[in-house]
């Protein structure tokens, strides 16, 4: 059974550009080692400040748990970002050309 959710945060302006850099780092671990079992796909909304990462794992236990990239990515986030991540756990319903 596939697991999904959104998480969305609003960065500090200043620290933006370096969230979307630590972000890209962990696409190409992902590209790099290709773990399997999980979509994922990562927005920065128009406002510069605000990213939207959607992440669909099949089981319960995401690979991005096992990605030193995404544990990079998390160790700074609480000094990147305005307030704290929000996310919702959900289903997917139906997707056309974005997999799954």
């Amino acid at each position: 059974m596939s697991t999904m959710a959104m998480i969305r945060y609003e960065t500090r302006p200043e620290a933006a550009d370096e969230n979307q850099r630590i972000v890209e780092q962990v696409f190409a671990e992902l590209n790099a080692e290709d773990p399997g079992g999980v979509r994922y796909m990562s927005l920065r909304l128009a406002d510069g400040v605000t990213f939207v990462h959607v992440v669909i794992s099949d089981g319960d236990l995401s690979p991005l748990s096992k990605s030193s990239a995404f544990a990079e990515f998390q160790r700074g986030l609480g000094e990147r970002v305005v307030g704290p991540p929000v996310r919702v756990e959900g289903m997917l319903v139906g997707s056309y050309g974005m997999g799954g």
